[in-house]
């Protein structure tokens, strides 16, 4: 197994890393041998063609499957073995392809109710409506960081499909998370919606670290500190946007034509 790499200090921290990580289904390697290292406060970007692995390096990082082999850290802490709901609770927080939201009721409720777990009120049925005020202040807050302020009472049905996966990182956020997991977070978006998220993303990620699914090479290539690119489950190439933009082996088996 793979060694982790000494960190240059002027590198920011390795927050969360994968060491061989490896996921088979009977005969078939989903994922095979791949090192990941996702640091704070920068974006990292897991790219690669369809049936790549990415969406199953996701699943094995926040523990929604059970590597075959390998090791998965976070902060410092072993997860390997971790059930998902104890990770998400150390910190590891994702977000999904589809948005999820609760469509009948309000934006700033979506916040609150979000809040309600790190608030300690996500099992305490008794207290009344009232009690939740006291979330307010932090969810007007999160509203503000995202732009979604002037919706605040809007229906999160009402909403255009940006705004609601913009509301849904506001939840995510509510979480605290120390590392966010992003699953395509640009997917089915117009080009309004596309720079506003990206400057969510890259606002959001002075302060965490951040590793995303994304198809969207010109919001890899804009917001993005590192890339790893995979293929057929393993690490094809990885480094900054240009440089991995301009492996041929990349071009060849994910970018094509599209000019880098």
């Amino acid at each position: 197994m793979a060694q982790a790499a000494v960190q240059p200090h002027n590198e920011p921290r390795v927050v969360l890393s994968a060491r061989g990580l490896t996921k088979i289904f009977g005969a078939f390697a989903a994922v095979k041998d791949v090192d990941l290292d996702v640091r704070h406060a920068q974006v990292h970007a897991l790219i690669g063609p369809n049936g790549a692995g990415k969406t199953t390096v996701f699943n094995l990082l926040t523990k929604f499957l059970q590597p075959s082999a390998g090791s998965i850290n976070l902060l410092g802490t072993d997860i390997t073995r971790t059930a998902p709901d104890k990770v998400a609770r150390m910190g590891l927080v994702r977000s999904f392809q589809i948005s999820a939201v609760f469509p009948h009721l309000t934006v700033l409720d979506n916040v609150r109710v979000a809040l309600q777990r790190p608030n300690h009120l996500a099992t305490q049925f008794w207290l009344p409506m009232a009690s939740l005020n006291r979330l307010n202040e932090r969810a007007e807050e999160l509203l503000s960081a995202v732009g979604l302020s002037n919706e605040r009472n809007a229906l999160a049905a009402d909403l255009s499909y940006g705004r609601k996966r913009v509301l849904e990182i506001a939840t995510t956020l509510a979480l605290d998370p120390k590392v966010l997991l992003l699953d395509e977070p640009m997917a089915g978006m117009g080009q309004e919606d596309i720079g506003n998220v990206s400057s969510i993303i890259r606002e959001v990620a002075k302060q965490r670290a951040v590793l995303m699914v994304e198809h969207n090479l010109s919001v890899v290539a804009d917001i993005c500190h590192h890339v790893t690119v995979l293929q057929r489950g393993e690490i094809l190439a990885e480094g900054d946007y240009a440089t991995v933009s301009q492996d041929p082996r990349v071009r060849t088996a994910y970018m094509g034509t599209e000019e880098a």
